[in-house]
């Protein structure tokens, strides 16, 4: 089993056990979003500006690695055409579920975003990349793929992680392991992750993931920082996530 198909089943699992980001939305929050009150995250607790979007009404938009009805769902309500990517069966149920309840459109793709994207240059007006990179090797290749498939002028919506979680044990109170994280080349972060069900993830550096946009022709606009929401880092309010907003020119 390579891991990518280990954090699928994964991320299944956690979804049937409640799992945060694997809850869709409620239908109130659904009919607030059709009357123009929404919010949606691409980190733990910042909501991502409106002003990044623009007008969503008639947009193609794709979710990438945006399974479990939390985001496509509100950007539906908003009037966008939606295409929603995820490699995870239950991520991909949810968003199933949700539209058959409020009576919406979404083409819903099971699919691995580590390979080629299953659709033509230039198809999107936007994608909303929420928090997923860490359970991806190599980032670059994805961002490659994000810049062929946007429109000239498309936007680039990215929730990442600036490695720090990485390093600590469970209570944020010791330093543990040394980066790069990498359970693929160190045996013990891989028994680690299996043990304590992490799935199989990846730190990664600004270098790859910023430097990873602007390589495949991205014009950064706009950034910001968030915490885990919850925990000793959050407590210290030390930023472990950012949000990126990239434009393609």
């Amino acid at each position: 089993m390579n891991y990518q198909d280990i954090n699928a089943k994964t991320i299944d699992s956690w979804c049937e056990n409640g799992w945060q980001w694997g809850k869709a939305i409620s239908h109130e929050e659904y009919q607030k979003a059709l009357n123009g009150e929404w919010d949606v995250l691409l980190t733990p607790t910042k909501a991502v500006p409106h002003d990044w979007f623009g007008n969503l009404k008639g947009k193609k938009i794709l979710g990438l690695a945006s399974g479990g009805g939390q985001q496509i769902p509100i950007f539906s309500a908003l009037g966008a055409k939606c295409t929603v990517l995820d490699y995870s069966s239950e991520q991909c149920e949810r968003e199933r579920e949700i539209a058959k309840r409020e009576g919406y459109d979404v083409e819903i793709i099971q699919f691995d975003m580590t390979k080629r994207l299953p659709f033509r240059d230039g198809t999107f007006d936007l994608i909303f990349h929420p928090l997923s990179n860490c359970y991806v090797e190599e980032v670059k290749p994805i961002f490659k793929e994000c810049f062929r498939v946007l429109k000239k002028g498309g936007i680039l919506l990215s929730g990442l992680d600036n490695g720090i979680n990485f390093i600590f044990d469970d209570m944020e109170t010791e330093v543990k392991y040394k980066l790069p994280f990498n359970p693929l080349n160190d045996r013990q972060q891989y028994e680690d992750s299996i043990k304590n069900d992490w799935g199989i993830q990846f730190s990664h550096t600004l270098e790859e993931q910023i430097g990873g946009q602007l390589e495949a022709g991205f014009v950064l606009t706009n950034l910001y920082e968030d915490t885990n929401g919850e925990g000793r880092l959050h407590e210290y309010n030390i930023p472990s996530f950012f949000a990126t907003r990239a434009v393609k020119p």
